[in-house]
C-alpha cells in the first residue's frame, strides 16, 4: 500500500510539473495556392474531407516518436524509454505565392525581449561558404495572431501582425499584393514550352494579379515531373484568392550553353525556408557566423500600416509562401514547412497592459479605436469595457472626445 501511494504521488507531481510542450500541437487551416507538390507533400486521397487533410499535416508538422528497445533473457522486446523530437523528417508545401499554413502550441508564445522566440523550420539549402549568397531559397513570411475573441480558434475578431523581415521596407516589396489563381480544366489540350521539354503545359492554371512591377497576369506551369492536378483536390471553389506581402524575386538562371541552372539568392533574415535552419542543438557562434536561419522575434511585429507593435504573446502562427516566381524545370517557387518549436516553452506568461483609450486591443490608440466606438454607438457591434474611456457606465461621444484627446497627447 505504502508503495502505491508512493507511486501515487510520484505521479501527481509529474503532472504538476508537467511542461508545455515545444512542438506543434494544433493545426488550424492548410490552404496551399497551385504548385507541383499540392496533392503530393501531403498526398491527398480521392474524397477526403478538409479535416482529414488537416490531420494529415500535423502528423508531418508534429513531434516524432522513438521507441528505445531492449531485450530480456528470453529475447522478449521491452521498451526502456521513449524518446519525443519536436520536429520530423516531414514536410509541407505552401505551392505559389499565397499558400499558407496556420497553427499553434499548446500554450501562447511569449515575447522574451531581444531573444529569438520561435523556430520555424523549411528545407533550404546552399553552401556554408559566405561568399555564395544562395542555392535554394523560397521564402515564406511569417505573421502572428492574437485569440482576441478568446474562442481558441483563428477568426475574424482576432488580430494579425506581419513580423517585419530583412525585405519589408526594400523597394520592390509589394505590399496588398492580391493574385486570384482560377481552377483548371484538366482536361484540355495541354501547350508544351517549345523551349524546355520539362515544361508540358505553359498555360496550365491562369491567375491574374494587382502587380506594380511586373505582369499582372499568367501562368502557373506543369512539368513533367509531377503530373497529378496541383489545384488542392478538397477545394471545391473555381477561383483562389491571397492578399499579402509580396518580395522582390530572387532567382538568376546562371546556366550556360542553353543549360538552365537557376540559383536562388537567400534573404538576409526573417523568413522560413530562407536559409538553412539552426537547430539550437549546435554550434550557436558558428550558426551566426554561416548566417542561419536562427529563429523569429516578436518584437519584428507591425501592423498593417508597418507600425512596429509591441507584443507580450502570440496565440496563433501563419506561414505563407512570398514570392510570386518560376524557375524551369525547377518549377514555381514554394515556401516548405517542416514543423517549429518554442524556444522558450515554459516562459511565464505576462498580464496584458491596460492601455486607456486601446478599445481594439491592438496596443495602439488611433483612429481604428474612435471608429470602434462610433460603432458600438451605432449599434453595430456589441458595446465593451474597454470603450468606456470617461468611466461614466456609457459609451457615448464622451469617449471618442476622450480617445482623441488621448491620440493628442491632451488626456
Amino acid at each position: 500500500m505504502k508503495r502505491l501511494i508512493l507511486a501515487l504521488l510520484l505521479l501527481l507531481t509529474c503532472m504538476a510539473q508537467a511542461q508545455n510542450k515545444n512542438y506543434i500541437t494544433r493545426v488550424f487551416d492548410y490552404l496551399p495556392a497551385p504548385g507541383q507538390f499540392v496533392n503530393v507533400e501531403p498526398a491527398f486521397n480521392v474524397g477526403e474531407p478538409r479535416d482529414s487533410v488537416l490531420v494529415r499535416v500535423l502528423q508531418r508538422l508534429g513531434p516524432s516518436v522513438e521507441m528505445l528497445i531492449d531485450y530480456d533473457d528470453n529475447d522478449n522486446p521491452f521498451v526502456v524509454d521513449t524518446i519525443v523530437k519536436p520536429v520530423t523528417s516531414e514536410l509541407i508545401s505552401l505551392g505559389s505565392f499565397g499558400g499558407y499554413v496556420t497553427f499553434a502550441f499548446d500554450h501562447p508564445v511569449v515575447n522574451i525581449k531581444g531573444e529569438y522566440d520561435f523556430q520555424i523550420f523549411g528545407n533550404a539549402s546552399g553552401s556554408d561558404n559566405l561568399a555564395v549568397s544562395g542555392g535554394s531559397s523560397e521564402p515564406g513570411i511569417v505573421m502572428v495572431g492574437i485569440d482576441k475573441d478568446g474562442n481558441g480558434v483563428p477568426s475574424n475578431g482576432d488580430l494579425w501582425y506581419e513580423l517585419a523581415g530583412s525585405d519589408y521596407d526594400k523597394p520592390k516589396t509589394q505590399k496588398n499584393f492580391s493574385i486570384t489563381y482560377y481552377k483548371p480544366d484538366e482536361g484540355k489540350e495541354r501547350v508544351p514550352d517549345p523551349k524546355n521539354r520539362y515544361l508540358n503545359d505553359i498555360e496550365y492554371i491562369h491567375w491574374t494579379c494587382n502587380s506594380t512591377d511586373s505582369l499582372t497576369e499568367g501562368y502557373v506551369f506543369r512539368n513533367t515531373f509531377h503530373n497529378q492536378s496541383y489545384w488542392p483536390q478538397w477545394i471545391t471553389d473555381d477561383t483562389l484568392t491571397f492578399t499579402g506581402t509580396k518580395l522582390a524575386c530572387n532567382a538568376e538562371d546562371v546556366g550556360q550553353n542553353g543549360q538552365y541552372y537557376f540559383v536562388q539568392y537567400f534573404l538576409d533574415w526573417g523568413y522560413v525556408d530562407n536559409r538553412k535552419d539552426y537547430d539550437w542543438e549546435g554550434d550557436y557562434e558558428q550558426a551566426v557566423h554561416n548566417k542561419m536561419n536562427m529563429g523569429f522575434n516578436l518584437d519584428w511585429a507591425v501592423d498593417a500600416n508597418g507600425n512596429p507593435v509591441n507584443l507580450t504573446k502570440v496565440d496563433f502562427i501563419k506561414v505563407y509562401s512570398g514570392l510570386l516566381q518560376y524557375c524551369g524545370w525547377l518549377g514555381e517557387t514554394s515556401t516548405e514547412v517542416k514543423g517549429a518549436i518554442d524556444l522558450h516553452p515554459d516562459a511565464p506568461i505576462p498580464e496584458e497592459p491596460v492601455v486607456v483609450g486601446d478599445v481594439t486591443g491592438d496596443g495602439l490608440v488611433d483612429v481604428s479605436d474612435v471608429n470602434a466606438v462610433i460603432n458600438m454607438m451605432l449599434g453595430k457591434t456589441e458595446q465593451t469595457p474597454a470603450a468606456d474611456i470617461t468611466g461614466d457606465g456609457q459609451v457615448d461621444v464622451s469617449d471618442v472626445n476622450a480617445i482623441i484627446n488621448i491620440m493628442l497627447g491632451k488626456y
